[in-house]
């Protein structure tokens, strides 16, 4: 039996009651402000003989969904014509007036059997944190509401985006990738103390560390995968990579065959901008069976190692392995392994230290539409 929806998917931003019309199931209703940690709503009248929702249950939690139900009394079931949801992010919860960018405070849906989805980009987001509570209510003759009290105020947090909303980033980063140019080397840089903490800490081995926060506010591999953050891009008219570098005048630089190839699994990470014309897009490279592989089959789209449009690996005719990465997109290539020192080798650039450059837990910019998808930024 298909389980009630209450949301919509909207491509574009509208006004408020707008947002909250379901041709089947909602209607508009005025925005109102919390009093004293409990949403009101003017005009409104309580009856006590409304039953107050008892111990919701969220399940099926999505990046831009969820189901909610309640218990109630069954005796008074037929009074009920309407639900009110209040629905907040969780550090916007003292504050219930009406902004544009946050969510919608108030949704009401006609009396549908529970469980009920929510659904809906507009008032939903990847990865954050949100309240809910809910009022019974019945619509009266004069087109005012009679309401129950609220319910207690539950928390719960929406879900990373899925292979499916990767997918359509993906789509998105491929349609600008550009042509393919060839490259040798993979290089990381640093400063000076990076490298001298490895040599005389690490064993000269470079270590997997947790990703950062920058990129897509959904991308399933922030603060999660651990990880090696290099670089492979080249300047168009050397062939060469940059002399420039935001993270260090340290590179060290490694045949590309180490780390990338028929031995290494793909994956398509995360397509961002930072408010610039520059976009960037993140793949992870993963030994074939590694822990970071293993991590990322049932969270990531593979990418075939020897055709895709951001980076590749062929064997040519005479048996040598010829590389290429995508022109018009920053790669970000993210190595799931511990990589030695003795595998390449450590120079100075002979360029500046373009620091503003750094995508250090860099914010995704949400009103690009060549980068964002429509279930949330």
């Amino acid at each position: 039996m298909e389980v009630p929806s209450l949301g919509h998917n909207i491509t574009s931003p509208i006004s408020p009651c707008e947002g909250m019309v379901n041709n089947l199931s909602l209607e508009s209703l005025e925005l109102c402000e919390r009093d004293g940690g409990k949403p009101e709503a003017s005009g409104m009248v309580e009856m006590e003989e409304l039953p107050v929702p008892q111990n919701i249950k969220i399940s099926n939690i999505t990046c831009d969904s969820f189901k909610i139900c309640w218990d109630m009394d069954p005796r008074v079931k037929e009074k009920i014509t309407h639900y009110f949801i209040d629905l907040n992010k969780k550090e916007n919860k003292n504050s219930n007036k009406f902004k544009h960018k946050d969510v919608p405070t108030k949704l009401v849906a006609k009396a549908v059997p529970l469980p009920m989805t929510v659904r809906g980009h507009w008032f939903l987001s990847p990865r954050t944190e949100y309240t809910v509570a809910v009022q019974t209510a019945s619509k009266q003759s004069d087109g005012d509401y009679a309401v129950s009290e609220w319910s207690d105020i539950i928390e719960f947090c929406t879900a990373d985006y899925s292979t499916v909303h990767l997918n359509q980033l993906m789509q998105k980063a491929e349609a600008i990738a550009g042509r393919m140019l060839k490259f040798s080397v993979f290089y990381r840089n640093q400063h000076k103390e990076y490298f001298d903490h490895v040599k005389e800490v690490q064993g000269s081995r470079m270590l997997p560390s947790v990703k950062d926060n920058s990129g897509s506010h959904g991308s399933p591999i922030s603060g999660k995968l651990e990880g090696i953050l290099f670089s492979c891009n080249t300047e168009f008219n050397t062939g060469q990579p940059p002399q420039d570098s935001p993270y260090g005048r340290l590179r060290f630089t490694v045949p590309a065959q180490t780390l990338f190839g028929p031995h290494t699994r793909l994956y398509f990470g995360d397509f961002y901008c930072m408010y610039t014309a520059y976009h960037y897009v993140i793949l992870v490279v993963a030994p074939r069976g590694s822990p970071g592989d293993i991590f990322c089959q049932d969270r990531l789209p593979e990418l075939n190692v020897a055709d895709n449009r951001f980076l590749t690996c062929v064997a040519t005719e005479d048996g040598q392995l010829e590389f290429q990465h995508a022109q018009d997109v920053i790669l970000e290539v993210i190595y799931t392994e511990p990589v030695e020192l003795a595998q390449g080798t450590v120079a100075e650039i002979s360029g500046h230290q373009l620091s503003s450059l750094s995508t250090l837990n860099a914010k995704k910019d949400p009103s690009c539409k060549t980068c964002n998808i429509s279930v949330g930024r």
